[in-house]
């Protein structure tokens, strides 16, 4: 992998994180009408559901060895996350924070499912960009090897943010 594409991979994982964490910090820092951004969430849930559908499609492609619709799914699935991302963003920066409300064992399940999907929602970021690098260079080998990880993890993180969505939507 060439050293500028290091680079670019660790200053938008930087960026990435930089933006989440401010956008915690900065919660008391709300628009005047949070009301108008409500709908996010769901927005959120759907691009993360469609998100995780074009990974499974890109997958089905690449094990038919058609490589051209595997490109263009996992491209989708690329432009889902970033358009949740920037969604995700918009929401957390003007609407203050929610909490979870249910107790008891359902609680400890919640919590457990948002911190493996935060923890794992940060380490996605550079784990997307360093296969998509391999793969675009055509380093099939390093491409496959770092995929055979990227992929659950994606997975993962697209599915349990709608999980999420939906245990505090309930």
């Amino acid at each position: 992998m060439k050293t500028k594409h290091k680079i670019l991979i660790m200053s938008v994982s930087l960026l990435a994180l930089i933006l989440v964490v401010l956008s915690i910090i900065l919660r008391d820092f709300q628009i005047e009408n949070p009301a108008k951004f409500i709908f996010l969430p769901k927005l959120n849930a759907i691009l993360n559901s469609l998100s995780f559908i074009s990974l499974l499609t890109a997958n089905y492609f690449i094990k038919r060895k058609n490589i051209k619709q595997h490109v263009r799914f996992i491209m989708l699935a690329l432009f889902l996350t970033i358009i949740f991302f920037i969604s995700y963003l918009t929401y957390h920066f003007t609407v203050p924070p929610t909490r979870f409300g249910d107790t008891g064992w359902i609680k400890v399940f919640y919590l457990a499912i948002l911190l493996t999907h935060v923890f794992l929602a940060a380490l996605i970021i550079p784990l997307i960009l360093i296969t998509l690098v391999y793969g675009f260079e055509r380093q099939d080998a390093l491409h496959k090897k770092w995929a055979k990880r990227t992929l659950p993890l994606w997975l993962y993180v697209s599915f349990t943010g709608v999980l999420i969505y939906l245990l505090n939507s309930a």
